[in-house]
């Protein structure tokens, strides 16, 4: 019995990816939607949350991981419980903080904390919308808001007394262009040897200021791996 479930998740395994990469071909051939072929390439490779996006060899108990747009934590427990490490986890929706909050509070090596961080201290509207909240998508405008926290990166760290990062997941819904401008131009790029990105092109002009971004951390690091306006990755050299 055991040999026979064994070969039938094995079966529905590779139909899945066959599937999957048929999906992209044809969205890449017929539909010519760079986006949408990006994102089918990322699921008919299989890289999902248990795959490339926890694939940090170098990582350990010592390490510091920091994850921006926490949600529901998901990123953060598959993280910690693989590596051991410590998680620092920022969601500023107080309904997602709170559900972080009551998942981690006997986890002594995961702290949540109720803001976000970016390029400056301050309370700002927040779009109410699941887990593509944001302070910068247009096609929001007439959402529900809540008022949240943003507070420096450059302040975080000092009031956390953090002396480097492992690495930094980014998944904050188009702040992630203005975070990453003030910590290059704050000479802090290097402070950080894995970048996890998902960038989003909702936001004005998204496509330039991806590559002005690349091309500061191309200084310093090189690009493990990329499905544009997914999900990609950079790692200190």
């Amino acid at each position: 019995m055991e040999k026979f479930l064994s070969k039938y998740k094995y079966l529905n395994t590779l139909i899945k990816n066959i599937n999957q990469k048929v999906q992209y071909l044809y969205i890449r051939l017929f539909i010519r939607d760079k986006f949408k072929s990006q994102v089918a390439l990322w699921y008919a490779d299989n890289n999902s949350s248990k795959t490339k996006r926890l694939d940090y060899p170098k990582l350990n108990q010592k390490s510091i991981v920091f994850d921006l747009g926490g949600y529901l934590g998901d990123f953060a427990f598959d993280i910690n419980q693989k590596y051991n490490c410590k998680v620092y986890l920022f969601e500023p929706h107080p309904k997602f903080f709170e559900k972080c909050y009551l998942r981690f509070k006997n986890n002594k090596n995961i702290s949540v904390f109720n803001y976000g961080i970016g390029d400056k201290d301050g309370l700002f509207f927040l779009s109410d919308s699941l887990d593509d909240s944001s302070f910068e998508n247009p096609n929001h405008v007439n959402k529900k808001s809540i008022k949240c926290e943003i507070r420096d990166f450059l302040t975080v760290i000092e009031d956390l007394d953090i002396q480097k990062i492992d690495l930094m997941k980014i998944n904050i819904e188009g702040d992630e262009y203005k975070l990453l401008n003030h910590i290059s131009k704050n000479e802090k790029i290097t402070f950080t040897d894995h970048y996890q990105i998902q960038f989003h092109n909702f936001v004005e002009g998204a496509e330039n200021k991806r590559e002005k971004i690349i091309s500061e951390l191309k200084k310093t690091h090189r690009r493990t791996w990329c499905y544009e306006f997914v999900w990609e990755n950079w790692e200190l050299v």
